[in-house]
């Protein structure tokens, strides 16, 4: 009787290996921007690296996947010289990311939907180790999945100048809303 259970578990377990793809992120080639504003529009823009990327892929969905950001590539790109350091240094701090504490970010991905051109994805957006859900989209670019999603920094108790955390900031005020685009490559 073992046997056969072990027999009928192979033979369920390996379908689902045939049918589900699993891809690995080419990091190499896979782009992750951020942008961050102040109330008076002022713009900051960078960039990160991921670390790692899975994902499986079954009947043309996304089951489930795992992206891993490494914060410490955290770059600034448009400021340059000492002002590029001082602002990499003030987001990399406790006042922003943690980085020293909190050197990865990640994405968990938990199930997909079709849309025209690509997918709707929802996952876990994990940051400074605070977890929440997120919704967003992957359009299919080419042989690129492009990606743009907003999260709001301040769930992620990221407190520096933030109208949810302190009042009267005035032209101060950096708004809690941080955009991110991706462009992935499998």
């Amino acid at each position: 009787m073992t046997i056969i259970k072990h027999f009928l578990f192979l033979i369920c377990f390996g379908t689902f290996l045939i049918s589900a793809q699993k891809t690995t992120l080419n990091i190499e080639k896979s782009t992750l921007k951020w942008t961050g504003e102040q109330i008076t529009s002022k713009t900051h823009y960078g960039s990160l690296q991921f670390k790692s990327g899975v994902a499986f892929f079954e009947n043309g969905l996304i089951t489930k996947g795992t992206f891993i950001v490494d914060m410490t590539t955290l770059l600034v790109e448009d400021l340059q010289g000492s002002s590029k350091a001082k602002l990499e240094g003030h987001l990399t701090s406790d006042d922003f990311f943690s980085v020293e504490k909190f050197n990865e970010s990640s994405i968990v991905i938990s199930s997909s939907s079709k849309i025209p051109n690509g997918l709707s994805v929802s996952g876990i957006l994990t940051i400074k180790g605070t977890s929440h859900p997120i919704d967003f989209e992957m359009l299919i670019d080419g042989s690129s999945w492009v990606s743009s999603l907003t999260f709001d920094r301040s769930k992620y108790n990221v407190k520096y100048g933030s109208g949810s955390f302190f009042k009267a900031l005035g032209d101060k005020l950096i708004l809690d809303t941080i955009k991110l685009e991706t462009s992935l490559k499998f």
